[in-house]
């Protein structure tokens, strides 16, 4: 590999030179410019950014921690923080926890404030403690996507309503007529879906009904979990006219089980998503959901994280972005005037 004292000699420059010329940073003439680029094409030089790290005290990359990349949702959400983050001349360093504490602390101990300025933080079962401790060392933390804009964390972040998202939910299967609806929740039930189903909630009893907690499951965020939930679901209580999901993957599973009992959706069955991944618009049906501003969350996640690292030291500050929206597909639509028969209630 070429180095810079390489790149510098084919140049007849100094080293200093060279490293002014690459971060565009001093005064260089035009010539000697174009004659540094010409020689690091030549040689196929690319800067060492741990020895840049370490010789300047600061990391030109950010860290995503993500609690498991197999979700589709944080690879569309990586993506959009990494052309943020190149848009400010930064690159993006994705870290995967698996929902392991123990790798997500064996990340924040070994990339932190050396390999990275700062960490953004999805969902990685990472405690507030662990967080603190990455802050005091001089790496600043963006919790993304948080959910509870009523109960700001003790960190800096980026709140979506999602409140909100599971009443808007709610809201459209029942202007749709439905009054028997089953509901699908990705977390424990205090989990990280709970604002969504308190939404989802909160629009039944303002329409003035009341639903049933033993149509609820609390499962695996995952397509498998809701196949298999919705199948028990739909067998338990076979007046079902409608799922609620808390998020696209067990909605998408809803819909795999629903083909599978010989049902069409929406005519006997209608279901609806949270957050929008690309597989919702790629499904058939097309999975009607409630879309939460994926892109801006990314880019206000990394906006924030950039002022902290240029000003240490602010207070934990609370961004919110823009309401969730209601994306109206295929997946839904009126309640039926009979319910299919699937079995005994």
């Amino acid at each position: 590999m070429p180095t810079l004292s390489e790149v510098a000699h084919l140049a007849g420059v100094t080293s200093a030179t060279v490293s002014n010329v690459l971060r565009k940073r001093g005064k260089v003439g035009e010539q000697t410019r174009l004659r540094v680029l010409a020689a690091v094409e030549q040689l196929g030089y690319r800067p060492h950014l741990t020895a840049r790290a370490l010789a300047e005290g600061c990391a030109p990359t950010l860290a995503l921690m993500v609690s498991s990349i197999a979700n589709p949702f944080y690879p569309e959400f990586a993506l959009a923080a990494e052309r943020a983050a190149r848009a400010n001349g930064r690159f993006l360093i994705v870290c995967n926890t698996n929902d392991d504490p123990a790798t997500g602390r064996a990340y924040l101990d070994q990339i932190a404030g050396t390999l990275s300025d700062g960490v953004l933080v999805m969902n990685a079962n990472l405690s507030i403690d662990d967080l603190k401790k990455t802050e005091q060392r001089g790496a600043p933390v963006v919790l993304c996507m948080w959910e509870k804009l009523n109960a700001p964390p003790e960190l800096p972040c980026i709140a979506v309503d999602f409140f909100e998202a599971g009443a808007i939910a709610g809201r459209h299967l029942i202007g749709l007529g439905h009054r028997h609806i089953g509901a699908l929740v990705g977390s424990k039930m205090n989990g990280i879906h709970a604002e969504r189903y308190k939404g989802y909630l909160s629009a039944c009893a303002a329409a003035g009904q009341k639903h049933p907690q033993n149509r609820t499951r609390y499962i695996e965020d995952s397509v498998e979990a809701g196949y298999e939930s919705t199948k028990a679901l739909l067998e338990a209580h076979p007046r079902l006219t409608a799922i609620f999901a808390s998020n696209d993957l067990p909605a998408l599973g809803a819909l795999n089980a629903a083909a599978d009992m010989g049902l069409k959706v929406p005519q006997d069955i209608s279901i609806i998503g949270i957050t929008d991944i690309q597989w919702a618009r790629l499904s058939r049906p097309a999975l009607t959901t409630v879309a939460v501003p994926t892109v801006s969350a990314a880019e206000m996640a990394v906006a924030l994280l950039l002022d902290l690292i240029g000003k240490p030291g602010q207070p934990a500050a609370m961004r919110v972005t823009a309401t969730p929206q209601l994306i109206e597909r295929a997946s839904t639509g009126p309640a039926p005037f009979e319910t299919p028969l699937r079995g005994a209630d």
